[in-house]
């Protein structure tokens, strides 16, 4: 592995150019790295952090890619990563044209990175200096207690995806906001809501007033506001008084949890575990915004890199080359999904609508299927509208926001079924529906939703943890509940309890009922409580 030459990195410094000019914001050091395809292979496992810490589940990846690659021979043209300077992997082999397109791809990947707001807690964090600390604690930690530093490690990735992301989030948005008084909170985030149980339409409408209060009164806004909620509300000031009194008890991910309140974690021979936690968690954290954003981030820098190159004197000759490389990237499959194909085409068609005006409600009102293919305001602000998107979004409000009937119309798109041919003894595909409310769910079903686990204290006590699965229609996977209890009871040094929702039997008067023409049975979900204690579980019906 090597840094690339100069003469890569004068086009390289070319494209930052050009991309700049587009509104392409990023910071101005990179580094670029010529590697090959043993050490694209031997970075995967890593996540392409060549600082990580040993493990050994990575050379077991390893080795299963290299057996892949033996069979299927491939690489990706590109790889980079967040971090403070960006770091970006190449193969050897590339000529100049390719790194042209491969080079607008990486700049726009990082300009995500940069600029939206779900990598915010990445932004002034150097993930590679931290990594190469981390690595050396764990080696230190290995030489003074052996194999069980692997078994801390195995036991706390087992739940490393429970981590508090959008609480710590949260926390940094809660830092940038305006100055507003504690009173002003209290009245519209907890009296409003909890207290009153007001609906949506008369929670805006109070806001709509106290931004009404605020332009035509200015500084003796406040007290004017409250003058009015205290004549309608008496009990206000009681409970607002109440409220600021009862201090809010910190929400705590799991290993959170684990690290503040195990008795065995803080027993002092077993300090150095928490050390390990710790770096699980802020590994993880660091992680996440990336799989939560993979179809934005995928499509951003796809539509990037069409956009630059073809505009780009210096590829003439080269058209028919880039239009293979990319639409063998940004192809759309008939089945399954491609991140690149989505995320490029609903870029593309958000630009569209912003110049015509067809994100308005105006546009969206129409029922008339000419006039809405006649529909065209000329805004021109598609591409501030893209930016803004990029800024805001994560791939769930994304695709639920714009993937729509005329997204779905346009590209041919539809949601394949499954059937067993008897005939044939073989699986038939076919085309199950057009909607695209069915095409939405299928595409937001693919996306990364970890289970919502909290810890229920009043269920625990004593020396028991009570963890509590906030169902949302996905059940645990039972073959991996023992495992991971097992290593939740080690870290605790207790009984541990899992609270979870499984599929139940129907009801004997639903079970022979018949059934409507494709019509879903349904499932009912039935409360059960796993226990582990001394490494034995076992399971009752709530």
């Amino acid at each position: 592995m090597e840094l690339i030459d100069q003469h890569t990195k004068s086009i390289m410094e070319g494209c930052k150019e050009r991309a700049r000019d587009a509104g392409l914001r990023f910071s101005d050091e990179t580094l670029e790295y010529i590697v090959t395809n043993r050490d694209m292979l031997e970075l995967h496992p890593k996540v392409m952090i060549p600082t990580l810490y040993d493990y050994w589940v990575h050379d077991v990846e390893l080795l299963r890619e290299k057996g892949k690659y033996e069979l299927y021979p491939s690489n990706p043209y590109e790889t980079v990563i967040n971090t403070r300077p960006p770091i970006s992997f190449y193969n050897d082999n590339n000529p100049d044209w390719l790194n042209v397109m491969i080079f607008y791809h990486v700049l726009a990947h990082i300009d995500f990175f940069q600029n939206n707001l779900y990598f915010r807690h990445t932004w002034e964090y150097d993930l590679t200096g931290k990594a190469l600390a981390d690595k050396r604690l764990i080696a230190r930690l290995r030489s003074e207690h052996g194999r069980w530093v692997d078994y801390v490690i195995e036991f706390a990735r087992a739940i490393d995806n429970l981590v508090g992301y959008f609480d710590g989030l949260s926390h940094l948005f809660r830092q940038d906001r305006p100055p507003f008084s504690k009173r002003l909170d209290y009245y519209f985030d907890v009296f409003l809501q909890e207290v009153k149980g007001v609906k949506t339409a008369e929670y805006v409408k109070e806001i709509e007033r106290y931004n009404r209060c605020r332009r035509e009164v200015g500084e003796l806004c406040e007290e004017s506001f409250f003058a009015d909620v205290v004549a309608k509300n008496p009990e206000f000031e009681a409970f607002y008084l109440k409220g600021t009194r009862e201090k809010k008890e910190e929400r705590l991910d799991l290993l959170q949890f684990l690290m503040e309140h195990s008795e065995f974690l803080n027993q002092d021979e077993n300090l150095w575990m928490k050390s390990v936690l710790e770096v699980i968690r802020s590994t993880s954290v660091y992680f996440q915004p990336q799989i939560r954003t993979k179809i934005m981030n995928e499509g951003w820098a796809s539509y990037w890199h069409e956009t630059l190159f073809l505009t780009d004197d210096r590829i003439k000759g080269h058209e028919v080359d880039f239009a293979r490389v990319h639409s063998g990237v940004t192809c759309l499959h008939r089945v399954g999904l491609n991140p690149y194909a989505i995320g490029m085409r609903l870029f593309q068609q958000i630009e569209e609508g912003g110049d015509q005006g067809r994100l308005s409600l105006e546009y969206q009102r129409l029922a008339d299927s000419h006039a809405r293919k006649e529909f065209d305001r000329a805004t021109g602000t598609g591409r501030d509208v893209i930016f803004a998107v990029r800024e805001n979004l994560c791939d769930f409000t994304f695709i639920n926001t714009y993937v729509d009937q005329d997204f779905v119309n346009r590209h041919n798109l539809f949601v394949v079924g499954k059937r067993l041919n008897a005939e044939r003894t073989a699986w038939q595909y076919y085309v199950k529906s057009r909607k695209a409310e069915e095409y939405r769910g299928m595409l937001l079903e693919s996306l990364y939703h970890p289970p919502r686990i909290e810890v229920d204290r009043a269920k625990g006590g004593g020396k028991t943890l009570y963890l509590n699965h906030l169902f949302e229609g996905k059940p645990l996977i039972p073959d991996f509940i023992a495992n991971t209890m097992l290593g939740i009871e080690f870290l605790w040094g207790g009984p541990v309890k899992l609270e979870t929702s499984e599929v139940a039997s129907a009801p004997p008067r639903e079970a022979g009922a018949p059934r409507g023409e494709g019509e879903a049975p349904k499932i009912h979900w039935r409360r059960h409580v796993y226990t582990m204690e001394n490494r034995t579980l076992s399971k009752t019906l709530v």
